[in-house]
């Protein structure tokens, strides 16, 4: 499956969680599909300029929670708040945005959203302090239920499970051992004859190569 319906079918649940919370309990697949698009562009915009964001700040692709919620400032999350120049001559740091922000994780939308995505503990429920307070996520659990084994080999190497480890294809004959030998060869060969084609290409081999002729 390509990676971009994989990933819609990934976030396709997810959506339709968020519908159930805030009152849907229908919804045509056009719509559906619209909505599970314009989730995905938004996350996507989000993660890039949160990407940037980090570059731009520290030389490195590892991002900071500085350079999230600037992300989210430019993408318009954290609103309303005033822009860099209007909290400079204000002397003020406008938190609007962020505490709105907060006070939404906290509220009661996002609490029903959790509870329909079966993310919240009830009021009763004992908590294993051995294994911690985290919860089993929807896409965990349908990964145990189609794991015969119960491990995550299956999914290993995937999009849905940890990176496989490499593993070095050796070939047979020849001086390289491996693939990636092979292709730093071939890249070595093939800047050699752009080196030599730009040399014969070159005003001043045309020149010598002339010489001998117009000696004699």
């Amino acid at each position: 499956m390509p990676s971009a319906p994989l990933h819609a079918s990934l976030l396709r649940p997810a959506v339709l969680h968020i519908l159930r919370a805030a009152g849907f309990h229908a919804a045509r697949p056009a719509a559906a599909d619209a909505l599970v698009d314009l989730a995905a562009r938004y996350l996507g915009l989000l993660a890039q300029r949160t990407a940037d964001n980090a570059w731009l700040n520290h030389d490195d692709m590892i991002p900071t929670i500085t350079d999230v919620r600037m992300a989210l400032q430019e993408v318009g999350a954290l609103y309303p708040e005033l822009s860099p120049l209007e909290e400079q001559l204000h002397y003020d740091d406008d938190m609007r945005g962020m505490q709105n922000f907060i006070n939404w994780i906290e509220g009661d939308t996002h609490k029903e959203m959790r509870r329909i995505a079966g993310l919240l503990r009830t009021p009763g429920e004992l908590v294993d302090i051995e294994a911690g307070a985290y919860r089993e996520d929807f896409l965990t659990a349908l990964k145990k239920k189609h794991s015969k084994t119960g491990e995550e080999s299956r999914f290993k190497g995937t999009a849905l499970g940890k990176p496989a480890e490499e593993k070095h294809l050796k070939i047979d004959g020849g001086s390289a051992e491996n693939i990636r030998t092979w292709q730093k060869m071939l890249q070595l060969d093939k800047n050699e004859a752009i080196s030599a084609d730009s040399i014969l290409n070159s005003p001043g081999a045309l020149s010598s190569a002339s010489s001998p002729l117009s000696e004699v």
